[in-house]
């Protein structure tokens, strides 16, 4: 297969190249500079532009760029960035799809978590209505513009949750913490966090291509339940390192503003079951496996 990857510097699509590569397909980068070989292709989607006959061969389209949530606190202006950089990234690519006259199979478009809004203590379905709050409002305007590709190409939302890396994303600040045994629950700890591993949300996405059934959204979060302290207690755990030291609510409020409640304080908890169904197999189906796998064992 030719899979055509945006967002392709970020964590997740760079996992995603390197899972297709180690099977024998072909990940074809879109990059924001002149194109450096067959495998690259020049867009600037801020002003909808995406070279000619980037669709030409692709069988899949990885839609998986934007600026990234974790860099707090956010500005008016960064708020904007983040609202941007995906929309028009969606809006370039599905208007390149629906102008192509070999359009790909499948079109696996990124959205969030967040899309939900506050989960409480309940288990969001992807049937679920959009939530409040600006990270829900994001997702959901982010689903809509990927919705208005052409109905001859198969959509798949990927409703990503936090993803457990080694070195970066939702842990690159709190490992260093865990190291040096200053970490512990934030808020009190008894919020939800979903999670997935990073080596298991690009082997989802690998999946939800091959799967000519998957349509429509699916939660990319693993099947066991997690609180913040379930999640800081196990990472330290894997370090061997004591979990102890508890961050206030207030204390993050004042350091990560508004961030603070829509990605740390809120209940993120996400039914995976849909993906299950589909005949997806965890890699790190518990906390425990994952943050072994985060520490290298």
């Amino acid at each position: 297969m030719k899979v055509l990857i945006s967002g392709a510097t970020g964590l997740i699509a760079t996992e995603v190249a390197k899972q297709l590569e180690a099977r024998g397909d072909t990940a074809v980068r879109l990059v924001r500079r002149a194109a450096n070989g067959p495998n690259e292709v020049e867009w600037h989607p801020e002003r909808g532009f995406i070279a000619e006959g980037a669709l030409d061969g692709i069988d899949a389209v990885v839609n998986l760029a934007g600026a990234t949530t974790g860099k707090l606190p956010w500005s008016k202006g960064y708020k904007l960035e983040l609202i941007e950089s995906r929309l028009a990234s969606t809006k370039t690519l599905v208007a390149a799809i629906n102008a192509s006259e070999s359009k790909p199979k499948v079109l696996v478009s990124g959205s969030a978590s967040g899309f939900y809004g506050d989960t409480g203590s309940r288990l969001a379905l992807e049937s679920d209505a959009n939530g409040k709050g600006f990270l829900a409002e994001l997702a959901g305007r982010w689903e809509r513009e990927a919705a208005k590709v052409d109905p001859s190409v198969r959509l798949v939302l990927v409703r990503t949750t936090m993803v457990l890396s080694r070195k970066l994303g939702a842990l690159g600040r709190i490992i260093p913490l865990v190291k040096a045994g200053i970490a512990g629950p934030l808020a009190g700890g008894k919020q939800w966090w979903a999670w997935i591993s990073l080596t298991d949300e690009a082997r989802a996405i690998l999946h939800l291509i091959d799967t000519s059934s998957a349509t429509g959204p699916y939660n990319l979060t693993a099947p066991e339940p997690a609180t913040c302290t379930d999640v800081v207690r196990e990472l330290a755990q894997a370090f061997h390192r004591p979990s102890l030291l508890p961050v206030p609510a207030f204390a993050l409020r004042l350091v990560f503003g508004e961030g603070a409640d829509e990605l740390l304080i809120c209940n993120q908890n996400l039914n995976a079951q849909r993906l299950l169904d589909s005949g997806f197999e965890f890699t790190h189906p518990t906390l425990k496996q994952a943050m072994a796998w985060v520490a290298g064992k």
